[in-house]
């Protein structure tokens, strides 16, 4: 009786064991599984280092700009369903085809008073204007296409005229006459139809079925006005 009293007082005696007390026993290396790898493999690395093009010199990123450009102009040259423009869209190139055009569309006047300033900015700001209104009135009948995408495609599609121009300032050198105009009118027509073709193959399938003809119709009149221009320029 008295070892069990005993025993009862040390229990009521004993102090309670720390919550956390098996925890100190525990090897977290050995008895717990560290999943996953925290190092980075060094091929993978290589490889992010050498896509990088912050080491890439000024030469080769003109020429890596120039060729993606060039490919460009092909597809417009060589216009089919393809989504390139609307991929990889930039505006090097349509910067670069209005700044020729209106160049060759300056007359040359001695006249201070004509001196074929105003020509250079009339067509500059036409063919800006031009391509932000087509773009917002593509995203207003529900296209979906960014507007940049559509900028870019409008200014490339520009290549065909800016090639009929180059053709026109080359048969004005010589004599002025119905012959040379029918050959103007004729190459003219003939770029018009291809800047067309060539937009239309990159944009009609970011339209609505039912309002592609509401989007195509904008373009055929912001094609038909530089068309315009260029078959009424005469150097002085």
């Amino acid at each position: 009786m008295a070892k069990a009293v005993e025993s009862s007082g040390e229990l009521g005696t004993t102090s309670p064991r720390p919550l956390f007390a098996g925890l100190s026993d525990i090897s977290i290396s050995q008895d717990i599984p560290v999943e996953g790898e925290i190092t980075i493999p060094m091929r993978s690395h290589i490889r992010e280092f050498d896509s990088s093009t912050l080491n890439e010199s000024v030469q080769n990123t003109i020429m890596r700009d120039l060729k993606a450009v060039g490919k460009k102009f092909m597809h417009v040259l060589y216009p089919r369903k393809s989504n390139t423009l609307l991929r990889d869209w930039d505006l090097w190139g349509p910067l670069i085809l209005c700044v020729t055009l209106a160049l060759m569309l300056q007359r040359s006047s001695v006249d201070s008073e004509q001196d074929g300033g105003p020509q250079f900015a009339e067509v500059f700001v036409i063919i800006w204007f031009g391509a932000v209104t087509i773009t917002v009135n593509s995203k207003l009948l529900g296209g979906n296409i960014s507007f940049f995408q559509s900028l870019c495609v409008l200014g490339y599609c520009i290549l065909p005229l800016t090639v009929a121009m180059l053709v026109c300032r080359l048969v004005l050198l010589a004599e002025q006459g119905p012959i040379n105009f029918m050959v103007r009118l004729f190459v003219v027509i003939v770029m018009f139809a291809w800047s067309i073709v060539a937009s239309t193959a990159f944009l009609a399938d970011s339209q609505p079925p039912n309002r592609k003809a509401l989007a195509i119709y904008p373009v055929f009149l912001f094609y038909f006005v530089i068309s315009w221009m260029i078959l009424t320029f005469t150097p002085q």
